[in-house]
């Protein structure tokens, strides 16, 4: 029996490790021909920037190096031997699929299909190389020059496409794979982080790009821009190529230029990013299609090194998922003019112009006016044509209340005659069939714990934090009495606070007979026994548990009436002996940074705080040890999986609180490489996930996941990072995107999908609950109010409806919660243990803060107010409790917070 790592869903015991299934695979390809004929040599061109080594044969990219790093190569060099065959795709390679005007089939072409040496042509000028393809495209009825330039420095790559023939030709697709080294096979982190990249599309026509970003997060960052007929059309999965995909390797894209055959085929029943296009080429036609190369000097500089290249900017404030309760602000950087802009719906949004910026951006209003996917099409003056992508939905609050609702009654599962001692809880739900989870071939998904177990109750307590409702709190404390902290946590024994893997499992031989579904197939390895599902060594499974007993911890203590089966302190003690269990009965994957692992911080501070000192003492000798094993790393972010995003959230908590400050910042600058900003709701600050689907959902694939669990815990690290760098928008934007991320997927109906897929061939949510509940977490524990200053666009709000009344800011606070506020130009953090901030009023001059509290929703006899001391803030005419907050009478409207004089 071999372990492989499978990511931060589940360890499995297996036959076959994954490296021995990929060696097995190149051993079988090595049998085939080799096509590419890599031992005639390569031609070199040293740019300005860039190093450019292609092959003599294919005139494909062979190296791209950077001109300053003579080690590094943006290409999956080390597999260029292996890749040799016939539909292994280069960098250079392009696909098309073509008919005759005339026609209504058609017929795709691929230059890596059957490949041939092709044709080099004389050079003259600028040009690095050129050559015919037609060797390599057999029967194209097309003649394919393509060309490498040196255009003053930068690199060029540039395909005509001539139409020789009597007939006019329609080209329907047409794709230029994009291949770049995110191929991390047989590579620890060490490697991983020195030789591969990420890479992120702008799906936005003529103003899309590419971004690829080195794992580590520094240095320059790789931009790969449209030229002339050659906008972002679409972003295709090159699933044709034979590289074999999983837990070390995303698979490679390619840059649709254009994709109406695919929408008209295989995207048919699908709504696309854009609108599909082709070009028609007449008899003696020809068109040029074209893309630049150039370097941002860092990931933060990718909006500056565009606008140096006259491409157009846009920056949404405060992201592209709109609320339908607060407008969001849009600014545009280009050089020529707007002639118009289009929205699609045309009932989605509306669009306010507003003022220009002093440096010349133009400002709009966009207010989300019906839920769903929109987009924006600016045209501009000199005929390009660029697209942003919106997500409108439910006002914050609407969307966690309807979360809370449909987890609590669609998701809730009773039955008595359970056999496997799942009821009560909220169980993992399918919204296609509209039917609870209870057998699966994937233990987990119908055993309450995992993360695609697990998360779905996890999601329905978290919600509780934000909006408590006595109704779902009363289900939620049946749920931990006879379920949770009874058979998902053992509360007798040696065993005592382990937790799990499932309770549901397969053991036909010590059940009745018709228990499990016929049709069902249980002969896989993810059908665990009971033995494997008894298995309390997964660390993973042990932050869920804390977390709910954290808020049980909070609701019972702040609110006299919610929670008073036990006393808050027995639920603050579970809390903490849960973190104990994690590292005592988990030891070997408590090395590793946890999915929710910030709530052992959260859980610390409160022993603290509340007097609890040998137990906060042992707490944090016991995370201590874990985070100076992870400063001896240069990466610690290891996990179940090769590489991950999961550790990242804890690893940077516990790095800043132990003052191991070069450790967070590694982790940070991790953290911007896979989790972007750009002009797209399903790709802004959505942190790379690839493989949940096979292990969280129900279409199971490896794909590029839009808004998993990690876009909102790594968020986490990224707005507390903010908080002590105020100036820096960025982490803001991304930050922010994150955690709305959240609440992106979410169904008007309020069911929480796993993710959204990317596949231009699906484009929807997953149709299983799945481990969505990890990433609402991040909402619950880190969504707040942001207010900043910026030096281009002025007083913004993000998650507030903002009015700048030159002598006083006004913010309505429009987060779920309305219970955390940041006033950026103050440094100052304010958060709520009970009861919402309906506005903050800020006056400039005098620098006091008046807070207008909301009465109506009250649960309690007092509003508990929390200021950050570093803030010099104080609450006037209030004093603080034992454990540091403001109690304020419930009857009190507004407070005033003012800074102390220094």
């Amino acid at each position: 029996m071999k372990i492989l790592f499978l990511g931060a869903c589940l360890s499995v015991i297996i036959s076959i490790p994954n490296t021995y299934a990929q060696q097995s695979f190149w051993d079988e390809i090595k049998q085939q021909p080799a096509t590419l004929n890599i031992q005639e040599g390569t031609h070199e061109f040293h740019l300005t920037n860039l190093n450019l080594q292609i092959l003599k044969s294919s005139q494909t990219v062979a190296g791209l190096k950077l001109s300053q790093d003579k080690e590094f190569d943006y290409t999956a060099d080390e597999l260029l031997n292996k890749r040799d065959k016939n539909r292994f795709f280069h960098l250079g390679d392009i696909n098309l699929s073509i008919r005759k005007a005339t026609e209504s089939t058609w017929t795709a072409y691929s230059s890596a299909l059957a490949r041939k040496d092709v044709l080099p042509l004389k050079t003259k000028g600028s040009v690095l190389a050129a050559a015919d393809l037609s060797s390599t495209l057999p029967n194209l009825p097309l003649q394919i020059i393509r060309s490498w330039e040196n255009q003053q420095g930068d690199l060029i790559l540039r395909f005509e496409i001539k139409n020789n023939t009597s007939d006019s030709y329609e080209i329907g697709d047409l794709g230029v794979p994009m291949i770049f080294n995110n191929n991390m096979e047989n590579k620890n982190l060490d490697m991983a982080h020195q030789d591969n990249v990420f890479f992120d599309p702008y799906i936005g026509r003529d103003a899309g790009y590419l971004q690829v970003n080195r794992l580590h997060g520094l240095g320059p960052s790789l931009l790969v821009l449209p030229l002339e007929n050659s906008g972002f059309e679409a972003y295709q999965p090159l699933n044709s190529d034979p590289t074999p995909r999983g837990i070390t390797f995303e698979g490679f894209h390619e840059w649709m230029i254009h994709s109406k055959a695919k929408t008209e085929t295989e995207w048919k029943a699908v709504e696309p990013w854009n609108t599909a296009t082709s070009t028609l080429l007449k008899p003696g036609e020809s068109k040029t299609f074209g893309f630049k190369f150039v370097l941002a000097p860092s990931i933060k500089e990718i909006e500056s090194e565009l606008i140096q290249n006259k491409r157009p900017v846009a920056i949404g404030a405060p992201g592209y998922v709109v609320p339908l309760d607060v407008p969001a602000q849009l600014f545009i950087q280009y050089h020529k003019s707007i002639a118009s802009i289009d929205i699609y719906p045309s009932n989605a949004l509306q669009l306010k112009k507003l003022p220009t910026t002093k440096h010349g951006w133009k400002s709009y209003e966009v207010i989300g006016k019906h839920w769903g996917r929109a987009r924006l099409t600016i045209n501009y003056r000199d005929g390009i044509q660029q697209t942003i992508h919106y997500k409108v939905i439910k006002s914050e609050k609407e969307v966690v209340k309807d979360l809370g609702n449909f987890l609590t009654t669609k998701q809730w599962y009773e039955n008595d005659n359970d056999p496997f001692g799942r009821s009560p809880s909220i169980i993992t739900y399918d919204n296609e069939t509209h039917q609870p989870v209870t057998q699966e071939r994937r233990a987990w998904f119908a055993g309450l714990s995992d993360e695609a177990g697990a998360a779905s109750w996890l999601a329905a307590i978290m919600k509780q934090l934000l909006v408590p409702d006595p109704t779902e709190i009363n289900k939620l404390k049946q749920f931990v009495d006879k379920t949770l902290f009874a058979k998902i946590q053992l509360t007798t024994g040696e065993k005592k606070y382990g937790v799990v893997k499932s309770l549901f499992y397969y053991e036909p031989d010590s059940m009745p007979v018709g228990t499990y579904d016929a049709n069902i197939n249980y002969k896989t390895w993810s059908a665990w026994p009971k033995k494997e599902a008894d298995d309390i060594g997964r660390s993973y499974n042990y932050p869920h548990v804390a977390a709910a007993h954290w808020v049980f911890y909070r609701l019972a203590r702040n609110y006299s009436n919610l929670v008073t089966e036990e006393k808050w302190e027995t639920y603050l003690n579970r809390a903490f002996e849960t973190s104990m269990a994690m590292i005592n009965k988990a030891p070997y994957y408590a090395q590793f940074g946890q999915m929710e692992g910030s709530i052992f911080l959260i859980v610390l501070n409160d022993l603290r705080r509340e007097g609890f000192t040998d137990q906060a003492n042992l707490l944090e000798s016991a995370m201590r040890k874990r985070a100076e094993h992870w400063k001896t790393l240069n990466y610690p972010f290891g996990s179940e999986m090769p590489w991950d995003s999961t550790g990242q959230e804890e690893v940077y908590l516990w790095s800043k609180f132990f003052g191991f400050d070069d450790k967070a910042a590694v982790t940070l600058n991790a953290i911007l490489a896979y989790m972007p900003t750009l002009p797209h709701w399903g790709y802004n600050g959505s942190a790379r996930r690839y493989w949940d689907f096979v292990y969280g959902g129900k279409l199971a694939r490896i794909e590029r996941q839009l808004h998993h669990y990690g876009s909102a815990l790594n968020a986490i690290p990224v707005l507390t990072d903010f908080r002590n760098n105020p100036r820096d928008f960025y982490l803001l934007r991304v930050g922010h995107a994150g955690t709305l991320g959240a609440l992106a997927n979410v169904t008007q109906e309020g069911f929480g999908p796993s993710a959204f897929h990317s596949y231009p061939s699906t484009l929807a949510n997953d149709g299983i609950s799945g481990d969505y509940g990890s990433g609402f977490y991040g909402y619950a524990v880190n969504s707040g109010t942001y207010i900043i200053q910026h030096p281009e666009f002025g007083w913004l709000a993000f998650s507030g409806l903002l009015k700048d009344n030159k002598e006083t800011i006004t913010v309505d606070i429009k987060t779920a919660s309305r219970a955390r506020i940041f006033l950026a130009e103050e440094k100052l953090w304010i958060t709520s243990d009970v009861g919402e901030i309906d506005q903050l009023t800020y006056y400039k001059k005098a620098k006091t803060v008046i807070l207008t509290l909301n009465n109506t929703t009250l649960q309690a006899n007092h509003f508990l107010l929390n200021i950050n001391p570093e803030s010099g803030y104080t609450v006037t005419d209030y004093q603080q409790d034992s454990v540091g907050r403001y109690r304020i009478p419930a009857h009190t409207q507004t407070v005033t917070l003012k800074k102390k004089s220094i």
